[in-house]
């Protein structure tokens, strides 16, 4: 899952970065009102935005309205140290989904970035299942009847994707744009080597699933023969 952070205290920032990064999330962090916007809005496929209100160039009650102006309902939380009612009452009329004030503690901020995006559909159980594997997205672990592993940052994105999509093969671009972002340097090649990493955890957990791979398209979890 990938997230958009909008906050212009820049040690805020890279501490909210690490939290996130290490509960299994792809975070992009911007530092203006102007950029978000310029992210949100062309090309970024986000599933939820973490927005300060006070920021340079354009506050995050603008770039909500715009946002929302232009038809765009992604998830947005929005952050401030503000807590006077009427701010909350501004912000949530704005379109924001939830609110939340500084200081805050970690759990409560993650818990409120799962419940801002979950779907309509999605069951309130956290845990994915394929074959004898099984994902718990709380935690990150992925397990089988003979062992488990923790999934780190990338490993856990890219497998919460192939086991959320079943049998349907997801394009490697698609990877690399959830997971590293429109704007990354990486190199195509790097879904190669973390389906490789996870690969062998697989292999380890004595999975009756495999990744495969469909050549120069894409990835999908299949039931071993």
């Amino acid at each position: 899952m990938r997230l958009l952070l909008a906050e212009d205290e820049r040690s805020l920032s890279r501490a909210l970065v690490r939290i996130l990064e290490h509960a299994g999330y792809a975070v992009d962090a911007v530092y203006d009102g102007s950029e978000a916007l310029d992210y949100i809005m062309n090309g970024a496929n986000y599933d939820g935005v973490i927005l300060d209100i006070m920021m340079p160039k354009m506050d995050g009650l603008t770039v909500l309205a715009r946002v929302r102006g232009e038809g765009n309902q992604i998830p947005v939380l929005l952050l401030t140290a503000r807590s006077e009612v009427d701010d909350k009452v501004r912000g949530l009329d704005t379109g924001a989904n939830d609110y939340l004030t500084k200081p805050f503690a970690p759990p409560e901020l993650l818990a409120r970035i799962r419940a801002m995006t979950r779907t309509g559909q999605e069951q309130v159980d956290s845990r994915l299942h394929a074959g004898n594997i099984t994902l718990d997205t709380s935690t990150c672990q992925l397990s089988s009847p003979t062992g488990s592993f923790r999934l780190a940052g990338k490993e856990f994105q890219m497998m919460q994707m192939l086991m959320a999509a079943g049998r349907q093969l997801i394009p490697t671009e698609t990877f690399m744009e959830k997971i590293w972002g429109y704007d990354t340097e990486a190199e195509v090649n790097v879904v190669w080597v973390y389906i490789s990493y996870l690969r062998k955890k697989l292999r380890a957990l004595n999975a009756d699933v495999a990744i495969v791979a469909t050549r120069n398209t894409g990835y999908s979890l299949e039931k071993r023969s």
